[in-house]
């Protein structure tokens, strides 16, 4: 064998085994996003189940603030609904509009010391809160994932192997402008 031989099989041996570490290092990412995924989802199952027994506490002590309950309940169901279908704009919005109803009703509960007093309504008080807060961090942390596994799925070389092993751009969980927007204090106490 020549040197020119020797030399060109190096060559491969050494593309060959970068590129296997690149379509590792793809791997990692894709996957990476998908565990921060699945730690938003668990959270928000979590949520799912907490609300309907914060509303049954709540109904026995608010029953002239039928709508804000009623609108907790549906923005509750939409949140479940986008996170079935994957739909993350849909899932935005849905939380937004979930959270704009839980500071409404959280805000009108001052108006219940009965309600405030409950052992049970500050306990799923505190959970839900304590999972709004998670979820904000897990949110963080998917969007940061999905960041890096778009930036690196574009960049040059590793955009040749991420188009041809099909490795797909990820979207960012983003929610709604009212969401981000100030909060109406005065809104909340109507």
């Amino acid at each position: 064998m020549s040197l020119l031989s020797v030399t060109i099989l190096v060559i491969i041996a050494l593309l060959f085994v970068w590129g296997i570490g690149l379509y590792n290092a793809l791997v990692r990412l894709k996957h990476g996003v998908s565990k921060a995924w699945s730690n938003i989802d668990v959270l928000l199952k979590q949520r799912h189940e907490e609300l309907p027994k914060l509303v049954e506490t709540c109904k026995q002590y608010m029953q002239h603030e039928r709508t804000v309950l009623e609108n907790v309940i549906k923005a509750r169901s939409a949140v479940h609904h986008a996170n079935e279908a994957h739909d993350l704009v849909a899932l935005g919005q849905a939380e937004a509009g979930l959270r704009a109803g839980l500071g409404k009703l959280f805000a009108l509960a001052e108006n219940y010391p009965e309600l405030k007093a409950n052992e049970g309504f500050q306990m799923l008080q505190q959970r839900i809160t304590s999972l709004e807060n998670a979820i904000a961090d897990r949110r963080e942390l998917y969007n940061e994932a999905v960041n890096l596994n778009n930036v690196r799925i574009d960049q040059f070389p590793d955009v040749i192997l991420a188009r041809w092993f099909n490795f797909k751009a990820a979207s960012l969980l983003r929610f709604s402008e009212t969401e981000t927007a100030d909060v109406n204090m005065s809104e909340l106490f109507k």
